[in-house]
């Protein structure tokens, strides 16, 4: 299970959550920082990522394109780089389970 996390998240989450989510990687780290929503949508659906955004058009790329790629929508306003940070921790057994059913498309995590 490798997330890739979208622009709009801190790339301090690939080292802060390595330990249950090696090989993670963010937009800015593969030279898509500026990319349109598609291309990275394209990335990971060609390198096998799960994409990880607070933005709802990926969520709509998914309703209109299908899956793959996979994505994690964090459905919480302002918030801290911390507060990210639990939520995927505090969720990592439901994330691991929807990475593993080809059924789902989108988790909404609160």
């Amino acid at each position: 299970m490798i997330l890739l996390f979208d622009q709009n998240l801190s790339p301090k989450l690939v080292r802060r959550l390595a330990d249950l989510y090696p090989d993670s990687t963010h937009v800015s780290m593969i030279g898509l920082a500026s990319a349109p929503d598609n291309e990275i949508w394209e990335y990971a659906a060609q390198h096998n990522h799960i994409i990880v955004t607070k933005d709802v058009d990926f969520s709509e790329f998914g309703m209109i394109w299908g899956f793959p790629p996979q994505v994690l929508w964090i459905k919480r306003g302002n918030c801290s780089t911390n507060i990210i940070e639990m939520i995927l921790r505090n969720n990592y057994d439901l994330i691991d389970g929807f990475s593993k059913n080809d059924l789902l498309g989108i988790l909404t995590l609160y």
